[in-house]
C-alpha cells in the first residue's frame, strides 16, 4: 500500500510538472501599452554659451584717502556709512604743531634772504669772495622751499572729499597718532557708479570682453535681471585665488549698497567642438567620455545609441558625436524605458 501511494505521487508530480512545462510557452504577453516620455528633437548647438557666477556688488570706484604728514588726529567728522558732499572735510589733524612749524620756517626764510642781500653788497664791492656769496644763495633757497613745504603740510592737515560718495571704512580715531601715506578712510564715489565684482577662472574671463552685455539678478534690490555691461577685467591673476576680477557695470538704482552679493549671466562665444547640445536628463548610463541615450523612430519606438559627449553646461550636455539633426531622443522619463519599448511622446508645448 506504501508503495502504491508512492507511485501515485511521483505520477500526479509528473502530470503536473508536464502541465506547468506545457502551458508555459502558450502564455502570451499582454498587449504593452505606450509609456509616456518627454521627446525632443536634436538641434545644432549654438555659437554662444551662458556663463553664470556670483559675485559682490562695489562703488565702481572706492579711494583710500590719508594725511600727506605725521602728526595727531584732531577731528573725525563722518562715521562709515555717511554719504559726503564733494570738498567735505572729514578729518583734520592737530594744527598747532605745524603751525609752529610754518613760523619757524617763514622766520628762517627772512633771515636767509637778509643775510644774501647783505652778503650780495660786500661781493660787489669786493669785501667777500663769489664762493661766499653762492653759499648764502644756497641757503636762502633752501630756506624758501622748507617754507613751501611746511605750507604744503598745513593745507593738506585734513582730509577733503576728492568726490561726492559714501564712507566705506574708518581706521582712525581723535587722539590717534596717524603716519603719513596711511590709509584712514575709504571713499565710495558715488558719481563713478555700482559695478558687481565676479571673481572668474583664466578659462572664462578669457572669453569675457570690455563691453559685452550682461543679465545681474540681485535679490535685495529686484526681482528681475538688471542689465549690465562689462566695464573692467584684471591684467593679472589674483596672487592668493588665481583668478581674475571681472566687473559688470550696473544700471543707477537707490537700493543699490555696497556688500551685496548677486549672480551674473553672460552669453560667451562656445570654445568647443560640440556637435549638438541635449538636455542632461536625456544621457544615462555615462562613461568616461560617452553614455547613452533614447532615439525614438517612426514608430515610437525607443532603441539606444550610443554618443559621445563633451561637457555639461548650466542647462545642457555637449554632444560631439553619435546624433544627427532632427532625429528626435527621450529628453525625461529614460530610466522607465527599455530597448524596444513603445512610447507615447509627450513634445513641449510651442
Amino acid at each position: 500500500m506504501t508503495l502504491g501511494r508512492t507511485i501515485i505521487s511521483i505520477f500526479s508530480g509528473l502530470v503536473l510538472a508536464t502541465g506547468c512545462s506545457v502551458s508555459e510557452p502558450e502564455a502570451k504577453p499582454s498587449s504593452a501599452e505606450p509609456i509616456p516620455a518627454a521627446v525632443a528633437m536634436v538641434q545644432s548647438a549654438s555659437d554662444s554659451e551662458t556663463l553664470n557666477a556670483a559675485g559682490t556688488v562695489r562703488l565702481r570706484r572706492e579711494t583710500a584717502l590719508g594725511f600727506t604728514t605725521d602728526g595727531k588726529v584732531a577731528s573725525v567728522r563722518y562715521e562709515e556709512g555717511d554719504r559726503v558732499e564733494r570738498g567735505a572735510i572729514l578729518a583734520a589733524l592737530d594744527g598747532s604743531i605745524v603751525a609752529a612749524d610754518l613760523s619757524a620756517a617763514r622766520a628762517e626764510r627772512d633771515r636767509a634772504e637778509a643775510e644774501y642781500d647783505r652778503v650780495e653788497k660786500l661781493f660787489k664791492d669786493g669785501w667777500v669772495t663769489k664762493s661766499r656769496l653762492e653759499q648764502s644763495e644756497a641757503a636762502a633757497r633752501a630756506a624758501r622751499a622748507r617754507v613751501e613745504s611746511t605750507e604744503f603740510a598745513s593745507r593738506t592737515s585734513y582730509i577733503r572729499a576728492p568726490s561726492s560718495g559714501i564712507i566705506l571704512s574708518r581706521n582712525i580715531d581723535a587722539g590717534q597718532i596717524v603716519s603719513a601715506g596711511t590709509a584712514a578712510m575709504v571713499l565710495g564715489e558715488i558719481d563713478k557708479g555700482f559695478v558687481l565684482r565676479v571673481p572668474m577662472t583664466d578659462a572664462d574671463a578669457a572669453r569675457v570682453s570690455i563691453g559685452m552685455p550682461a543679465k545681474v539678478l540681485l535679490s535685495a534690490v529686484s526681482d528681475k535681471p538688471l542689465d549690465a555691461v562689462v566695464s573692467e577685467k584684471d591684467g593679472r591673476a589674483d596672487e592668493r585665488t588665481g583668478t581674475f576680477e571681472v566687473n559688470f557695470l550696473l544700471p543707477t538704482n537707490d537700493r543699490l549698497r555696497s556688500g551685496q552679493l548677486g549672480m551674473v549671466e553672460i552669453y560667451v562665444p562656445r570654445d568647443s567642438r560640440a556637435t549638438f547640445a541635449i538636455p542632461a536628463n536625456a544621457i544615462f548610463g555615462v562613461r568616461t567620455g560617452e553614455g547613452l541615450v533614447f532615439v525614438v523612430d517612426e514608430k515610437d519606438r525607443v532603441k539606444q545609441r550610443n554618443v559621445q559627449i563633451g561637457k555639461l553646461t548650466d542647462k545642457n550636455l555637449e554632444i560631439l558625436g553619435g546624433l544627427s539633426a532632427g532625429e528626435v531622443i527621450v529628453t525625461r522619463g529614460v530610466e522607465k524605458l527599455r530597448d524596444g519599448d513603445l512610447i507615447k511622446p509627450i513634445r513641449p508645448a510651442r
